[in-house]
């Protein structure tokens, strides 16, 4: 049994507070306080020396994709690459060291790293004879060679599916790029992969998460092979993170699918997994201009377009399935860009209040990049928890080129406007998207705290009067993340509480903001040790 005491570093209570000790013993947190108090009741537990570390609750990301991520690592992987250049470089190189593939699949680029966007030529030049499928970083768009378009029967004569796009050319053919429910003609095509590639995707990635911090988290996009991957590594024991499964309700399906969430809730909670969480995309994102939005985008003139992106449901449809869904006590989880998905969001939580009664449901809302100031105070009427990805609100090429550009001088002032938000009385969960961006908290919460790049925080501050304070960061990724996950025996250092902790080198509040500069130095889930650089 795990017997530690903790100190020479302060221990976060929460509010920017701090203590001197913690002591853990099997999987629970026994005590908390002046260290001179703590180590009465210490025995024989082990004294660790932080040597000036911080000691931390362990983080809960609210929202990340850890499957997605491992298997990116393992298939064409193009995230956080720098260029246009690099990027088919990567590509090349991926086919030629993969002959035997039937399917070249892999994701991570960016549109902004191409002037003009990528094409299919650019594919076929590289692999003309076998389909190529890449997902971009946001997961909303995908790039395919001629072949795949062939596989799929995809041509000029091909009309858009009602939740997606073909982007084409001037002539009107295909250009390769498929957005949002388009993407499906052709991945729906693809072969999945192999149930020990999920397995070995998910193990990868909870040991990049343990290694920054993380102890539990939600996985915001669940489907049954990936729902399977999860119960055999809790099956196993080899699953140490406390993980809340948000089951994908297919829009294409409607009310057929419940039968299948209830079984899966059934078949998914228990021990580390909860699979009492629905999750629904409301719309797609602003750079491919597919997220609803209430007034029109502009064009690259700045003159108003008549797109307002996709509505991925009719509002009546949206307002009946979560109220069954509700009824049935799930948690409802939305995908939300847009203003008018956002308010969307709203209504239908409205919709469920009205008809069902209040009650601890934890609904959140996804993003919300774009608010309207009318729906703000709405979060706390509604007890609706703001899930923000806090990393996206800087200004950086994506913003500047892909999302600033299509709105109105006045819309641009009401994106990711978490600081109204909190003023407002909504709570704030904390999540990162990986592999969208990266998981690492520490960059999150420090783009939170300054609204500039790492990279450069010098640069321009993006709507700083929308910046949160650390405390309040550091909070939301910690109790606010854990809240939405519905784990009231985590997210805090107090005595009774699951001893899910981790230690950083050094003290967040003497950083002036600069978290990424600090590092993981261990992480405890149940008071185990997940990782370790050496301290323990």
């Amino acid at each position: 049994m795990t017997e530690l005491l903790l100190t020479g570093g302060p221990v976060y209570l929460g509010g920017g507070r701090t203590t001197e000790a913690v002591l853990v013993r099997g999987d629970r947190i026994t005590a908390v306080g002046a260290l001179e108090e703590v180590a009465e009741h210490a025995g024989s537990a082990r004294r660790v020396d932080v040597d000036g570390g911080m000691i931390l609750p362990a983080f809960q990301d609210a929202h990340v994709h850890p499957v997605f991520g491992g298997l990116y690592q393992l298939q064409c992987d193009l995230h956080d690459l720098l260029s246009a250049e690099a990027v088919i470089e990567t590509i090349r190189r991926y086919v030629a060291e993969h002959p035997n593939d039937e399917w070249i699949v892999g994701g991570g680029w960016e549109l902004q790293q191409f002037s003009f966007g990528p094409d299919r030529a650019q594919l076929d030049a590289i692999e003309p004879r076998r389909p190529v499928y890449l997902v971009d970083t946001n997961v909303h768009t995908a790039w395919v060679n001629s072949r795949a378009l062939e596989l799929a029967g995809i041509d000029r004569n091909t009309p858009d599916p009602a939740d997606g796009l073909i982007e084409r050319d001037a002539g009107g053919e295909p250009t390769g790029l498929l957005h949002e429910g388009a993407e499906n003609l052709v991945r729906d095509l693809a072969p999945a992969p192999p149930p020990e590639q999920y397995l070995d995707a998910l193990r990868l990635a909870q040991r990049q998460l343990h290694a920054l911090g993380i102890s539990a988290w939600n996985d915001a996009w669940v489907e049954s092979d990936i729902f399977e991957a999860y119960r055999k590594l809790e099956d196993s024991g080899e699953l140490t993170a406390r993980v809340v499964l948000s089951l994908l309700w297919d829009r294409h399906l409607g009310e057929s699918q419940l039968e299948d969430l209830l079984e899966m809730r059934k078949l998914g909670t228990g021990g580390h997994l909860d699979a009492n969480t629905a999750k629904l995309f409301l719309d797609g994102v602003i750079e491919t201009l597919t997220a609803s939005v209430l007034e029109p985008y502009l064009d690259s003139s700045g003159a108003p377009t008549d797109n307002t992106g996709i509505d991925m449901f009719d509002p009546v449809d949206l307002d009946r399935f979560c109220t069954l869904l509700d009824r049935e006590g799930f948690q409802l989880h939305f995908h939300a860009i847009g203003d008018r998905a956002v308010r969307l969001g709203l209504d239908a939580v409205a919709a469920v209040r009205a008809a069902n009664g209040a009650r601890d449901a934890r609904h959140h809302i996804a993003h919300v990049e774009l608010v309207h100031p009318d729906d703000v105070v709405r979060f706390g009427e509604l007890d609706v928890v703001v899930n923000a990805q806090p990393l996206w609100a800087q200004y950086d090429s994506a913003m500047k080129d892909l999302t600033l550009a299509y709105q109105s001088p006045e819309r641009r002032k009401w994106m990711y406007p978490f600081a109204d938000l909190l003023r407002s009385g909504a709570r704030i969960a904390i999540g990162s998207d990986w592999p969208v961006t990266t998981a690492n908290p520490l960059h999150e919460i420090e783009v939170a705290v300054r609204r500039t790049p790492v990279e450069d925080p010098g640069a321009e501050v993006f709507l700083p009067e929308q910046r949160l304070d650390l405390a309040t960061a550091l909070d939301a990724f910690t109790f606010g993340s854990a809240f939405v996950n519905r784990d009231d025996d985590s997210g805090a250092i107090r005595e009774g509480l699951r001893a899910d902790l981790a230690v950083v080198d050094r003290n967040l509040f003497e950083l002036d903001g600069s978290t990424s500069e600090a590092r993981v130095l261990f992480t405890l889930a149940s008071g185990e040790p997940v990782f370790d650089r050496g301290l323990l």
